[in-house]
């Protein structure tokens, strides 16, 4: 076995910065081609690929909007233009309006729920029957721990985690007879510029940051480095699982 992906190709969505460059950056140590998207950030989108060169693999920097079905579908077809192939699909862009539940409407929930879970179904049917014609594939897909706890605020998007969980264990059933192999990670808390759109942002750091068991916060580079082993044969019989990497905090009774 070996964690070696070279000549693989991955589409990863909002990995211009934070935790899906981190994933970008560690599939691209192995060797993985990349596809950076992007929506609003185009400089550090270019930077990462720049990064991702520096590393030996090829990148491409791919504007699109997730939340619209076209705009993933032409992500995908960019991946086949530049490089002929997507082996491995990565749903880590993440939005959402952060109001109490009572208080959502028609456009939050949309906006919130197409771009975190609706833009994962869509990437993966369209990138599956390339993966299919090689014979192995990968999806990836990002939640947190608001899928299961409840935090103020959180819940259109805590919703939308929950559906990511629920919709990877369905892809990962009917895909893994195609070796095309789907999990899930949820990640701690994790500084990035996501956080920065928190109302309680620094208080939130220190409450982890006290009650994490390994006694620091996660990086995007520990969320890649496990995002990125997932991908490899080493990891082909763990299917549909949702992988926790938060030091421990997640075991904490509060």
């Amino acid at each position: 076995m070996t964690d070696d992906l070279r000549g693989k190709t991955a589409v990863i969505t909002g990995s211009g910065r934070g935790i899906g460059r981190g994933i970008a950056l560690a599939l691209a140590r192995r060797g993985c081609n990349i596809v950076v998207n992007y929506f609003r950030h185009r400089e550090t989108a270019e930077a990462t690929a720049s990064a991702i060169e520096a590393l030996g693999a090829q990148a491409t920097a791919v504007k699109a909007h997730v939340g619209r079905d076209a705009e993933v579908q032409a992500l995908i077809q960019a991946a086949i233009d530049r490089f002929g192939t997507v082996d491995i699909f990565v749903g880590n862009a993440a939005s959402g309006v952060l109001k109490p539940i009572m208080e959502i409407d028609d456009k939050a929930w949309d906006w919130t729920v197409d771009i975190n879970a609706r833009s994962i179904l869509v990437g993966v049917q369209a990138a599956v029957p390339y993966m299919r014609r090689a014979g192995w594939g990968r999806v990836i897909t990002v939640t947190s721990i608001g899928s299961r706890r409840v935090f103020p605020e959180y819940g259109i998007v805590g919703v939308s985690k929950a559906a990511i969980e629920a919709l990877t264990r369905y892809l990962a059933v009917e895909l893994v007879p195609h070796n095309i192999i789907a999990n899930c990670i949820s990640p701690g808390v994790v500084i990035t510029g996501a956080l920065d759109f928190f109302p309680h942002r620094t208080e939130m750091i220190a409450y982890a940051e006290q009650n994490t068991p390994a006694g620091r916060l996660v990086t995007p580079e520990d969320v890649g480095e496990v995002a990125a082993w997932l991908c490899t044969d080493a990891a082909r019989m763990i299917v549909g699982q949702t992988i926790e990497i938060d030091g421990g905090y997640s075991l904490l009774a509060r």
